[in-house]
């Protein structure tokens, strides 16, 4: 494939999660932002600001990360790699539907449970094909982990306040 085309799908396919998550996303004054407002958060939850800019870069990453192990010599650990990134951007992009859309936050938070492994085995394939692509993937397992946390205590202090 040529590498401008290569460029464009992998950046093409992080906009699919990236545009599934602000069709979700608590704007003030929605029944979604009402009812994620309503909540009880815990004390690091960052405002709702920081988190379009955090994705933003987010994937960027990604989609960087993805195109690097794309373009490297074929292999077994590309091939492997390759799959497992499209299966995380997949995982990744049904948490917002999940958690805001259907606002089931337990059911989101087993989301964030199968795709932090996969974001490892991920991290772990890609750097037998090119080192760079896994270090971008880094601050992403980072931030799964923090959205792990504050999804279980999100669940944890509002139990039975789902749907």
């Amino acid at each position: 494939m040529h590498k401008h085309l290569a460029k464009i799908l992998f950046g093409a396919a992080v906009v699919v999660p990236a545009l599934g998550g602000a069709r979700f996303a608590p704007a003030s004054g929605t029944p979604i932002g009402d009812w994620y407002e309503r909540l009880e958060k815990p004390p690091f939850n960052p405002p709702n600001a920081a988190f379009g800019p955090v994705w933003t870069a987010l994937y960027a990453a990604i989609a960087t990360s993805g195109y690097r192990v794309y373009r490297s010599i074929p292999s077994g650990a590309r091939s492997r790699a390759l799959r497992l990134w499209f299966l995380q951007l997949t995982v990744n992009g049904a948490w917002s539907p999940i958690f805001f859309g259907a606002r089931r936050p337990t059911l989101a938070l087993g989301d964030l449970i199968l795709l932090l492994p996969l974001l490892e085995a991920y991290r772990r394939e890609a750097a037998e094909v090119d080192r760079n692509a896994a270090r971008l993937f880094v601050p992403y397992i980072a931030w799964a982990l923090f959205a792990g946390a504050l999804n279980f205590e999100i669940v944890r202090r509002n139990a039975g306040r789902e749907g």
